[in-house]
């Protein structure tokens, strides 16, 4: 072989490339050659991936890029033509030294050069020039662009200047051939180049994607990434469909009269050889306290700490701690210990909220001493060897949760001491999933949407599917697939573009510290919102050896903070949330109700219902509960509530199960109770066994075969004794070793379920003994989401917990506690900014509450008050306490603004107006009076309020048809929303739904072949739903589909992912059509029989729809009416009935949707 491809473009040069570097390393390898590079456009995204394929595949990598390269500085931010903004140029690393300099190139280009892409120049090139060989790229390298306008003396000064910076022997002139006019002008030029200036010549395919047939979904990924349809004429192509990997004899039929520049191919391959150095971990040192060494001070830290936590120090303690350390110090990571305990210490030292633990790393004694964790890992049985094993190196993976509000603080401290160099955020990537890919090439093919959304839906809705897994498990879309060959084409197109990276995001937490600047080990680039981010992701990042730390922000702890400083002004004390009673019957009652809105991880509908049924006794319940509400484990959920209710049923297969197995009723829940079971049973060590829960959880069928084999029998050479040498027969030790091989798939990590279990019994406890506190709290975390606001607005009044709408001489930046209610924030306003808001604070506190509009508007400087802010305020309700009501103030407000604002401009030039000269007493005869126009009516009071905002504050206007509402709807609007932990609605696609409440808006549309459907957005007590309304159904109901109409929809629910879901309209009535029914009571049969006639005659005065039931109390005998003598049960006819037979004998029942017939 003497051809190698030495510019190619994987899955990285994103949605420009569909090159899989799996299927590019096999394609190489099948085609006999040795060597083979990536160069991906300005992005070094994939080198590691590419390294790893290629060398398990035998193949030598090279690693290089495409670079862009800036006419000028990197630093010019002109703009000129789009392709004068750069330059293309590929470069190669040949060696590690070269490698390291390719890393600073790349990293520099998005750091200092990134204007639209991420440009280096020339200055750049020459001070890394070391170690790396240069290719002038395609058409769009600088050479070719000179020789494509038949500039040739500016190509040569170009090609030379390049050979000087990277030296003789190491610039090389690149010929292509695609078969485009421009190549056929360009190539000669080249030639004559060479020969000129002596620069060598390669041959090189600008490969896009792997096979010929590739061409045709390559074509659609550019159309994705130019937001084109496939059949638009003026769009981004690859023309000729030859951007494949050609095999050797393919290139050489290409360049029949350039072998030379074949050869170079394999020479330039030749001399490339890079060596990347994995599992050796680079962590950075902290500088401890002078006269201390980092071993030295951690133990100094974990022994205070030990003797803090626990009265008495046992041996079994000191123990533990020692055998921790002495593990954390032979694997290297005592510094890593220093630096987490150190910015947690920054984070509690500033108040800022920190979790109670999360993940494994809550099963270390050595964390808890530290103060890292607030989990006491000897109470509930969590094993460091899950966190940290000495017999598998891996690095500690310690993720923090902190208050979400402030958890920029602690990376801003953590840059601070170690460097901005050596801090950076870590890069992730959205990748083209199976229901989304399908959805992307529909529209690019121009399918109708709706047929390619119901295709998609086909996809199931589970973890990693592909769409070769989806035509498998769904028949509905085998059946399409082999059927209809335009599906058949979307498919096939899709499946070739599945799995492909689509755009990078930043990790929401990740953050790598490393020894020296992290471009040393990682080439860098720029997220979105220009925050400095790694080019590799999390896992190759701790494969090369470089500590990646999760910084989490959590809503909830923001909240538990929130409410335990209001509960504290309350009950006018400390509150020490870690000294609470973990085990208070009291708050395990309520969480057993099911009671459980704005419960951390116990809110879902599926969670309150399990809630319901397990009856939490202790919080090993609540633990369990976490873990086993998740599919899955959910199979197991039965057995665990049986053997919770009914211990005697428990039967443990040996007796050394029992002590393991106890607290979770015999079912095995925890990945720590494998590793127990592993260890207690067949005398496994706890690292070892550590190994054996890794390889169940994660499938590994030889592995776990082997280790079978160890659990029964025992493996003396590898110190396993085994179940059989110690008592357990060998028919019991493989029905075990089943059981454990069936949960193990599903087991959970106790010590996180643990924390997160804290985390959730601290919102209990603060919602049970604070209820106005925590709900303020939750409100003030969610204010900038009007829906969640309103759904904790309907939860308050259920508790009895009374809203005061915002007052601007009481409310602050957040929902407060005023009196047993929840005053509304004045930030929830729209166009209240901070600034206004710190403006009225620091008002207010300097002269007092404002007692008038004038006041108000006297006292605030025109910068902070305009006109638009004042209408806002006064539509919210925060002036209803300065002596108007809103409608007064609406009268007058611009008035009183432009008074106001011509007295500070009379007072500015020195000019005495009349005002200034009156007493106090004059002076308020001299105020605006307020006109005498009432108040707006209730409904336009309630629109103002959600206008400003997004909810209804002094009622709603379905409260009183509340009752009629509730018994009516088979799922609320909030139903539609995504659940924000799973991501997953309440509602099923398909599923036939009733809403209820007022259409607020209503947009038409009309169809290709001209006919009228809307959509509707429909509001209930809680929220809104979007509601799809198609021709045939319009034309039926246009009369009832109004703004403002209080309707019942019945319909079809419509899934759409990590969106709101919506329902399509099938049925649809007024709320005043809904029937009632009107009971009437009489004590006994005597009293019934003497009045009944009575009755008759006054019901005939009255004719409607609604039914008529008497019942005779002393029998509990009951009579409906026939239809013919149905009434229309208004008030007035129930008024005059109560006033003859008494209030409490009769009552108007409403009569829910599913009671009806006939439907519109």
């Amino acid at each position: 072989m003497s051809f190698a491809h030495l510019h190619v473009h994987t899955e990285y040069s994103l949605l420009d490339g569909s090159n899989k570097i799996k299927e590019y390393v096999a394609r190489v390898k099948e085609l006999g050659m040795n060597s083979a590079a990536i160069t991906d456009h300005g992005v070094m995204y994939g080198c590691i991936d590419f390294y790893k394929a290629a060398r398990e595949a035998g193949i030598n990598p090279i690693l290089g890029c495409e670079v862009y390269v800036a006419p000028g500085s990197r630093f010019d931010r002109e703009t000129g033509r789009d392709d004068e903004r750069y330059y293309h140029l590929v470069l190669l690393a040949e060696n590690n030294r070269g490698y390291a300099n390719l890393m600073k190139i790349v990293s520099r280009g998005f750091v200092e050069g990134f204007y639209y892409k991420p440009r280096v120049d020339l200055d750049l090139l020459r001070e890394y020039r070391e170690g790396i060989i240069a290719l002038s790229a395609c058409l769009a390298g600088e050479v070719q662009r000179y020789l494509v306008r038949n500039l040739y003396e500016e190509a040569k000064k170009a090609a030379l200047r390049y050979e000087e910076i990277f030296g003789k022997g190491n610039f090389f002139l690149e010929l292509q051939d695609h078969g485009i006019p421009e190549q056929r002008l360009v190539n000669p030029g080249l030639l004559r180049l060479s020969q000129e200036t002596g620069i060598g010549l390669v041959a090189t395919n600008d490969v896009h994607y792997t096979y010929a047939e590739d061409a045709a979904p390559h074509d659609i990924l550019l159309c994705l990434q130019t937001g084109k349809k496939l059949a638009d004429e003026n769009r981004m192509r690859y023309e000729g469909g030859q951007y494949y990997v050609k095999s050797e004899e393919e290139m050489r039929e290409l360049f029949p009269y350039a072998p030379q520049a074949l050869e170079n191919t394999q020479k330039i391959a030749d001399r490339c050889h890079v060596e990347i150095e994995f599992g050796v971990t680079k962590l950075p040192k902290y500088d401890v306290p002078e006269g201390y060494t980092s071993w030295e001070y951690l133990n100094k830290l974990c022994h205070e700490g030990l003797q803090n936590r626990y009265h008495p120090v046992t041996e079994e303690l000191s123990e533990r701690l020692e055998y921790e350390l002495n593990t954390i110090r032979t694997m290297g990571y005592v510094d890593y210990f220093l630096i987490v305990w150190d910015f947690i210490k920054y984070a509690r030292d500033h108040d800022i909220m920190v979790g109670p633990g999360r993940g494994s790393a809550a099963g270390s004694l050595v964390s808890y001493t530290l103060g890292i964790t607030q989990l006491d890992p000897m109470r509930y049985s969590l094993l460091f060897e899950r966190f940290l094993n000495p017999e598998r190196v891996s690095m500690p993976d310690i993720d923090v949760d902190f208050c979400f509000e402030r958890r920029q603080e602690v990376i801003d401290y953590v840059v601070q001491k170690y460097g901005k160099d050596r801090v950076v955020q870590i890069v992730t990537f959205g990748t083209l999933a199976a229901r989304g890919v399908i959805r992307d090439v529909g529209r690019v093919l121009d399918l109708p949407y709706a047929q390619v959304d119901s295709i998609a839906k086909m996809v199931p809705n589970e973890l990693n599917i592909t769409i070769d897994k989806a035509l498998t498990m769904s028949t509905e879309l085998r059946k399409l697939y082999e059927e209809d060959p335009q599906v058949a084409h979307l498919i096939d197109m899709a499946k070739r573009l599945e799995g492909l990276p689509r755009h990078t995001s930043m990790h929401a937490a990740g953050v790598v510290i490393s020894q020296k600047a992290v471009d040393e080990y990682v080439p860098l680039s720029r997220a979105a919102d220009g925050t400095i981010t790694t080019q590799f992701t999390m896992t190759t990042l701790e494969e090369l050896g470089l500590l990646k730390m999760d910084f989490l922000g959590l809503r909830t702890l923001t909240v538990i903070q929130n409410a335990q400083k209001l509960a504290e002004k309350s009950a006018g004390h400390a509150i020490d949330m870690m000294k609470i009673d973990y085990n208070d019957p009291k708050v395990l009652e309520m969480i057993g109700s099911g009671k459980c809105e704005g419960v951390f991880q116990l809110e879902s509908a599926g969670m309150k219902s399990f809630m319901k049924e397990l009856k939490p006794q202790s919080l090993e319940d609540i633990i369990a509960g976490i873990s086993l509400y998740r599919p899955g484990p959910m199979d197991f959920i039965p057995q665990y509530i049986q053997g919770k209710n009914h211990p005697e049923t428990i039967r443990y297969d040996c007796p050394q199960l029992k002590p393991i197995l106890e607290p979770t009723y015999g079912c095995i829940v925890y990945q720590e109770q494998v590793m127990q079971i592993v260890r207690d049973l067949a005398g496994y060590t706890l690292g070892r066994s550590d190994l054996v829960r890794r390889a169940m959880s994660k499938k590994k069928a030889a592995v776990m075969e082997k280790e079978r084999r160890n659990f029964v029998y025992g493996n003396p050479e590898e110190g396993v004794p085994g179940c059989i040498s110690r008592g357990i027969d060998e028919k019991t030790a493989n029905k075990i070793y089943d059981e454990m091989i069936d949960f193990a798939k599903y087991a959970f990590n106790k010590s996180h379920a643990a924390a997160y279990a804290i985390v959730s019994y601290q919102t209990a406890w603060l919602k049970y003994y604070y209820p106005v506190e925590f709900m303020a709290a939750l409100m003030t975390s969610c204010i900038d989401n009007p829906g969640k606001v309103s759904e904790y607005i309907a939860n308050c009044r259920q508790m009895g917990i009374g809203i005061l709408p915002p007052d601007i001489n009481r409310s602050e930046g957040v929902f407060t506690v005023e009196g047993g209610s929840i005053r509304y924030a004045l930030s929830a306003i729209k166009g209240i900014g901070r600034p206004v808001m710190e403006a009225i604070g620091e008002e207010r506190g300097k002269s007092g509450p404002f007692v008038s509009l004038q006041d108000f508007c006297r006292r605030l400087s025109g910068r902070e008050v305009n006109k638009r802010t004042l209408e806002n305020f006064i539509k919210s309700g925060a002036f209803d306490s300065l002596g108007g009501t809103r409608k007064q103030f609406m009268q007058v407000y611009e008035q009183v603004l432009d008074q106001v604002n011509q007295e500070k401009k009379n007072s500015l030039t020195g000019q005495m107006s009349l005002f200034d000269l009156m007493s106090g007493e004059e002076k308020e005869e001299f105020e605006l009076r307020l006109p005498d126009v009432g108040e707006f009516g209730k409904e336009e009071k309630l629109a103002f309020e959600k206008e400003v905002i997004g909810v209804y504050i002094s009622g709603h206007p379905l409260e009183e048809y509340e009752e009629r509402w509730r018994k009516s709807v088979s799922a609320v609007t909030a139903d539609f929303q995504p659940d924000p932990e799973s991501g997953i609605p309440r509602v099923r696609d398909g599923a036939k739904e009733i809403v209820g409440g007022m259409i607020t808006d209503k947009t038409i549309k009309y169809t290709k072949n001209n006919k009228t459907m809307a959509f509707l957005t429909l509001e209930d007590l809680v929220g809104s739903v979007e509601v799809i309304v198609f021709p045939r159904d319009y034309e039926r109901n246009a009369a009832l589909l109004n703004v403002d109409s209080k309707v019942f929809i019945q319909g079809r629910v419509s899934l759409e992912e990590e969106r709101p879901s919506k329902l399509i309209l099938e049925k649809i009535y007024p709320f005043d059509q809904t029937r009632k029914e009107l009971w009437i009571q009489f004590p006994d049969r005597k009293t019934y029989e003497s009045q009944v006639a009575g009755l008759y005659d006054l019901l005939k005065e009255s004719d409607g729809k609604d039914g008529v039931v008497l019942y005779i109390r002393a029998e509990k005998a009951m009579k409906r009416l026939p239809p013919s003598r149905n009434v229309d049960a208004r008030p007035e006819l129930a008024d005059k009935l109560a006033r003859r037979y008494g209030q409490a004998n009769v009552k108007v029942v409403e009569k829910g949707i599913e009671k009806r017939r006939e439907m519109h």
